[in-house]
């Protein structure tokens, strides 16, 4: 096993952790460990495919980097707005 592989195996793991926590309700999408976990299995897998080039998974996980960070910024916009 490669370290990309490696690498990119951890990246599934911060994805699908930060999965079951929020089905399983021990933490929410608003919480910052959440939006954590997302983009470091994001920057993983795409270390990952920039080795073990498949261009169908590396649009996905692009896409899903910057969702994440859309997202998180969004919410925090407007927490700030509410004043908390």
């Amino acid at each position: 096993m490669t370290l990309p592989d490696i690498v990119g195996l951890i990246g599934a793991v911060f994805y699908l952790t930060a999965y079951a926590l929020l089905q399983l309700r021990v933490l929410a999408v608003e919480d910052s460990r959440t939006t954590l976990l997302n983009v470091l299995g994001g920057i993983c897998l795409i270390y990952s495919l920039s080795c073990n080039f498949n261009l169908g998974s590396l649009v996905t996980q692009i896409a899903w980097l910057v969702f994440t960070i859309i997202g998180y910024v969004r919410f925090r916009m407007a927490r700030t707005r509410m004043g908390g």
